[in-house]
């Protein structure tokens, strides 16, 4: 299963904030969509990540507060990413490695998408629960005739 498959069954939406903007504005935006991570764009490139570790991080050394500063001052400006060709076999222990929670999903420079840590898990449990489906079927389905003359072999 590649990168690609995920981005297909996510859909396209993607969430995005300019680096100069306050941290309360992308905070807001977090919130009111329920999601982790946005993505930074900069002249149409991706220029970090903001995900709620560095909102946290930032809340913490802040004293609670967010206080004023702008994205490109706690965002993530180097973040791993991933192609929408790479294996899932490769991005899951890239993640469990730097405990990576989102990943950008790049082709040469255009953002294709972000992929969390549950999208990759989700799509591991599906593939699982489709083979053990499967793999249930043909064993439902195995040929009696078979089963009977093995049997009838036995002394």
């Amino acid at each position: 299963m590649r990168v690609s498959d995920i981005l297909r069954v996510k859909g396209g939406t993607l969430y995005t904030v300019s680096p100069d903007e306050p941290l309360t504005k992308a905070v807001d935006v977090m919130a009111q969509f329920d999601i982790g991570s946005l993505a930074v764009m900069e002249h149409g490139e991706l220029v970090g990540m903001l995900t709620f570790r560095e909102v946290l991080h930032t809340i913490a050394r802040n004293g609670g507060s967010v206080g004023s500063n702008t994205v490109r001052s706690v965002m993530d400006d180097h973040p791993m990413s991933c192609t929408p060709e790479t294996e899932l076999e490769q991005v899951r222990p890239l993640m469990l490695e730097r405990h990576t929670r989102y990943m950008p999903v790049m082709d040469a420079k255009m953002l294709m998408g972000v992929i969390s840590f549950y999208d990759v898990a989700k799509a591991v449990v599906d593939s699982q629960n489709f083979e053990n489906k499967m793999l249930k079927a043909y064993i439902r389905d195995w040929p009696e005739e078979e089963t009977g003359k093995a049997e009838s072999n036995v002394p």
